[in-house]
């Protein structure tokens, strides 16, 4: 019996935490993955169990039998197993108001869905109090009855923070992923409302895996979300995927869609955003030609785009793309063109891998965005060591980095902070979009380079047009300077601070959506 009670109590614990990470992957796919969204999700979380936990042990009190642990079990796994069905139609509309920023529609969608959660999560925190209600015969060990219950509850939990992430989500996606956790607790439930109570106990509910199965049946197949265009979507242990069609043109999306991260037409390469920037840092160096430009890295190559246009103005140089994600990759090679065979693919953390490259660089490339936040790690002053040592001495590192009208405090910031490794910054603002590269070179180089260089190659006609076209931009929208203001490093770099404070306002405000 008290094997038994253990063994639902884990169970209960990996349930729980294996929903509020498939809440944050099921709500993250319409309004994306910032720490805001996070914070709401855990937070309200938080909120269900601990009234669950006030409930249950009321409950357990008035009525300590297995019977009426198990039937609540059974009601929280139940509801469990539904919830991405119920809340998918809320979704559908979420996401077609996020394209269109009619942020009413959002907000409220946001909170009817972390509504949704409010019943399973609080019978779920009913069971540890019961639990140990039920296993107290002796008072003298309440205490240690207490603590392996919690012991065991947390264990579960440990094991249902990874299963999801690792497993699951990647495999058979977050709704099945509801409905095999839901259902594999329901039985748990079942079980032991049969052997602690009556089988006539246990067949009054027997409907309840009847209807989860039904269920999932008849929406098999059907997409997260229906999107114009969309012609493919998945999920990976880092992103909801989604590729669209949009006037013959293919794109990259991840999480709430709120940026195109690739892009591309098989007849042009020029799409007027930040790829095409990265090629032209070399030329703040005074009298450099593309002959010049031997190697390049790109950290955060996502499906390609910046590869590809490298390629076709470089030639074939070796390119280095470090990629987190291995199956943008494979969506890249499937729906991109991504299939450079000078380019060779490192899946893993960016920063990481470009401290293990034995190479130095001419070009790199940061391109790290999960719009709008950039990873805390990649804007700090070790950060920018790490790519210093990888520059050859008139190697040039641009960074894409977000903002929104009027604020700017997280471009002045990494401006500030890679000014204490490189000599010279500069910094353009990409026209109709919310993007801004900046520009960091190793040896002080200046705009009067770069308009020498613009002048001679548009004289050249072995110049590939991109890049003229390229340089033209940069050159007519360079800004003046930044302001100075905090160096970040590894101990404190407030990102998440400074964005959420500009994603508050941009919601607000609506506007256009992050290119990248």
């Amino acid at each position: 019996m008290k094997k038994y009670l253990l063994f639902t109590v884990f169970v209960s614990g990996m349930t729980t935490l294996a929903a509020e990470l498939a809440a944050g992957r099921l709500i993250g796919n319409v309004f994306g993955t910032s720490n805001l969204v996070w914070a709401s999700i855990i937070g309200l979380i938080l909120i269900y169990l601990t009234l669950g936990y006030f409930l249950g042990g009321k409950l357990a009190d008035k009525n300590p039998t297995f019977g009426a642990m198990y039937r609540i079990l059974a009601w929280g796994a139940f509801t469990i197993g539904l919830v991405p069905y119920i809340a998918g139609p809320v979704l559908r509309s979420a996401a077609t108001a996020f394209e269109a920023l009619s942020v009413g529609i959002m907000a409220g969608s946001f909170v009817a869905v972390l509504i949704l959660f409010s019943v399973p999560i609080t019978l779920l925190g009913m069971i540890s109090p019961f639990a140990i209600r039920l296993s107290v015969d002796d008072t003298s060990k309440s205490g240690q009855v207490s603590g392996q219950i919690y012991a065991i509850s947390t264990l579960g939990s440990f094991i249902g923070t990874f299963i999801p992430t690792l497993v699951t989500i990647p495999t058979i996606g977050t709704k099945l992923t509801f409905f095999v956790f839901g259902l594999f607790l329901l039985c748990v439930a079942l079980a032991g409302l049969g052997k602690f109570s009556s089988p006539r106990e246990m067949f009054k509910l027997i409907w309840m895996p009847v209807v989860l199965v039904i269920v999932a049946v008849f929406s098999a197949g059907q997409a997260l979300k229906v999107s114009a265009g969309q012609i493919y979507e998945t999920e990976s242990a880092y992103n909801y995927i989604q590729v669209q069609e949009q006037n013959g043109y293919t794109l990259l999306r991840l999480n709430d869609g709120q940026g195109i991260h690739s892009i591309y037409h098989p007849d042009t390469l020029n799409y007027g955003g930040p790829w095409e920037q990265f090629l032209v840092g070399p030329y703040f160096y005074a009298d450099r030609k593309p002959q010049d430009v031997k190697r390049m890295a790109i950290v955060g190559l996502a499906a390609g785009t910046a590869a590809r246009q490298a390629s076709a103005v470089y030639g074939d140089i070796p390119i280095d793309g470090f990629e987190l994600d291995e199956k943008i990759v494979e969506v890249g090679k499937k729906y991109f063109d991504l299939n450079l065979p000078n380019l060779t693919v490192h899946i893993g953390d960016g920063r990481l891998n470009l401290e293990r490259s034995p190479y130095k660089y001419d070009i790199i490339a940061v391109d790290a965005y999960r719009p709008p936040y950039i990873p805390p790690h990649m804007t700090t002053q070790e950060f920018f060591k790490i790519v210093a040592s990888h520059l050859t001495d008139d190697g040039v590192l641009t960074i894409n980095v977000g903002s929104v009208p009027g604020d700017r405090r997280l471009i002045d910031g990494l401006a500030t902070t890679m000014a204490t490794i490189f000599p010279s910054i500069h910094i353009m603002d990409i026209p109709g979009t919310l993007n801004t590269m900046i520009f960091a070179t190793m040896q002080s180089t200046t705009k009067e380079n770069f308009s020498t260089n613009l002048i001679a190659l548009m004289t050249d006609t072995n110049t590939n047009p991109l890049l003229v076209t390229a340089m033209s931009s940069t050159f007519t929208n360079l800004k003046d300077g930044y302001q100075t203001t905090t160096v970040f490093t590894d101990d404190l770099a407030p990102i998440e601070w400074i964005v959420n404070d500009m994603v508050v306002s941009f919601v607000l405000k609506g506007g256009l959506e992050f290119l990248q």
